[in-house]
């Protein structure tokens, strides 16, 4: 009796490249996980702040304002941006803020990308100087009341992205937004101090 041989076939290979690509992709999901593992500890013991925006103090110069209608106003505005992280360098980019009165814009002011270095504070100073601006009967009438009340407002409003860094990693990158109202006396361009800030309450 003859006896048949019944081979068993094997299946097809894997090609070597397709083994190459999935331990490179484990690689770097490990990395990944380790990466996220490290920051995460890196948090929880640094715990940093988001960096924030204040107004610290402004002047006003004296109103240039005639029955015609016309306003010129000049003022300085300081607004300190602070870091108060012991262990986190801070960056803020696209600053940029404006100021108006009754829904007029005086003036718009930016500030270049800079650093603030750990537990620090950086201050600037803007200057404002209108040139001549036209109002309106309503806003004729705003400026007459605030002369009579020797209290003047203006609004300012922006914001500024921020993130902090430790050693080579970077936090995502947060909004910090100002929203205030700037109170003045006209009759000698005192600052009525009340809090700016973006710090959450």
């Amino acid at each position: 009796m003859s006896k048949k041989l019944i081979q068993q076939g094997q299946g097809p290979t894997t090609h070597p490249l397709i083994w190459g690509a999935a331990i490179i992709c484990t690689l770097l999901s490990v990395a990944v996980i380790i990466i996220g593992v490290v920051v995460f500890v890196g948090y929880m013991v640094i715990h940093p702040r988001v960096p924030f925006l204040s107004v610290t103090s402004a002047h006003l110069y004296p109103l240039q304002y005639d029955q015609v209608g016309q306003l010129e106003t000049q003022m300085t505005i300081v607004i300190r941006a602070e870091n108060d992280n012991a262990k986190a360098h801070a960056s803020f980019s696209d600053t940029g803020f404006i100021l108006s009165f009754e829904g007029l814009i005086i003036a718009k002011l930016v500030a270049a990308p800079f650093d603030v270095k750990k537990n620090s504070s950086t201050d600037f100073n803007f200057v404002i100087q209108s040139s001549e601006i036209p109002l309106d009967p309503t806003r004729m009438e705003a400026i007459d009341m605030s002369l009579k009340k020797d209290q003047i407002t203006f609004h300012l409003k922006g914001s500024s992205r921020t993130r902090w860094r430790v050693g080579p990693f970077h936090s995502v990158k947060f909004w910090c937004h100002l929203d205030c109202q700037l109170r003045f006396r006209p009759s000698n361009g005192t600052y009525i101090f009340s809090t700016c800030s973006s710090k959450s309450k």
